[in-house]
C-alpha cells in the first residue's frame, strides 16, 4: 500500500478526530485536507503513518481553537492530581448535545486532552505530547474538562437560548441525530389556530416525529424573542408570520408551540443570541 492509499485508509479517522475535538464536520474535512497537502510537502522519513497523521491533525485542530479565541494558557501543576474515577467512562460519546456548547468553552488544551482520552481513548503520554506537556498535566486537563462537562458551573449552565439556537441550526443543516438529542422523549409540537390557517401541522408528537418534521427545514427563521422567551419566527418581506415558541427545560427542547396571533407577532423582537437587536 503507498503513502496515498495509507492516507485514505486513515482519512475516516482523521475526520472523526477532528470532527470530534472541533464539532464542525465542515472545518474537519478542511484540516483532514491541511494534513494530507502537509504529508506530501515533508521530506521527513515517516515511520508510522498513523501516528504522524493524528499528530498533525490534532495539532492543526488545536491550531483552529486558538485562531477562535485566543486564551490564556493555564499553569498546570503536574503533582495536582485527583482521584479520577471516570477514567474509563466514555463521557465525551453520552453527553449529547451539551457538549458541543460546553465544549467551547474549554480551552484549546482541555478539549483536545478530554476529547482525545474520552471518546477515542488515547493514552495521556501520547495526548502529553501532541500537546507538549507531561502526561500529568494531560490528565489534569481531561480531568479538568470532564467536571466542566459532566457538572457545569451555574454560570457555565445551558442557557434556554443556546439550547434553541442549536436546535435551528441543527434543523437547517439537516443534522437529524442532533435534533434527536435536543429533544426530550415526549417532545411536542402544538399550533394555535392563526398558525394552522397558515398552514402549520395541529400537533407532532414524540422526538423522533418531531425531528423528522423540522430535518432540513426552517431556513427562513430568525432569533427572536417572544415576550421574554428566546424562540424563533418565519418572516416574509421584513414581518414575523409565525412564530416557534419554545419551551426548554433541562437543557432540553420539551415542546414548540406555532404562534401566529396578531398580539403575538406584534410583540416579537429580533435578538442576536442573549440580546436584544
Amino acid at each position: 500500500m503507498d503513502q496515498d492509499e495509507q492516507f485514505e485508509a486513515e482519512r475516516p479517522r482523521l475526520v472523526s478526530i477532528a470532527s470530534r475535538v472541533l464539532g464542525d464536520p465542515a472545518e474537519a474535512e478542511d484540516i483532514v485536507q491541511q494534513a494530507w497537502l502537509r504529508l506530501h510537502g515533508t521530506e521527513t522519513e515517516i515511520d508510522n503513518l498513523p501516528a504522524w497523521l493524528t499528530t498533525v491533525t490534532t495539532r492543526l485542530c488545536l491550531d483552529r481553537l486558538r485562531s477562535r479565541t485566543p486564551q490564556p494558557v493555564d499553569d498546570l501543576d503536574p503533582g495536582e492530581t485527583v482521584d479520577d474515577p471516570a477514567d474509563d467512562v466514555a463521557l465525551a460519546d453520552t453527553v449529547g448535545i451539551a457538549l458541543s456548547v460546553v465544549l467551547d468553552r474549554l480551552t484549546p488544551g482541555e478539549r483536545v486532552a478530554f476529547v482525545l482520552h474520552d471518546s477515542f481513548g488515547f493514552e495521556f503520554p501520547t495526548i502529553a505530547q501532541l500537546l507538549d506537556t507531561t502526561p500529568a498535566a494531560a490528565r489534569k486537563l481531561a480531568s479538568r474538562a470532564r467536571a466542566k462537562v459532566r457538572q457545569p458551573a451555574a454560570e457555565d449552565a445551558l442557557a434556554d437560548w443556546e439550547v434553541v439556537d442549536a436546535f435551528m441550526a441543527a434543523a437547517k443543516n439537516g443534522e437529524f441525530d442532533r435534533l434527536l438529542q435536543l429533544l426530550a422523549p415526549d417532545a411536542v409540537v402544538t399550533a394555535d389556530d392563526a398558525a394552522i390557517l397558515v398552514g402549520t401541522p395541529e400537533r407532532i408528537e414524540g422526538r423522533g416525529d418531531v425531528a423528522a418534521f423540522f430535518n432540513g427545514s426552517a431556513h427562513a427563521a430568525l432569533p427572536v424573542f417572544v415576550e421574554d422567551r428566546p424562540g424563533t419566527a418565519w418572516f416574509h418581506l421584513g414581518d414575523a408570520k409565525v412564530v416557534f415558541d419554545f419551551t426548554v427545560a433541562d437543557g432540553l427542547v420539551r415542546g414548540i408551540t406555532f404562534r401566529a396571533a396578531p398580539e403575538v407577532l406584534e410583540q416579537v423582537v429580533r435578538r442576536d443570541g442573549a440580546d436584544p437587536r
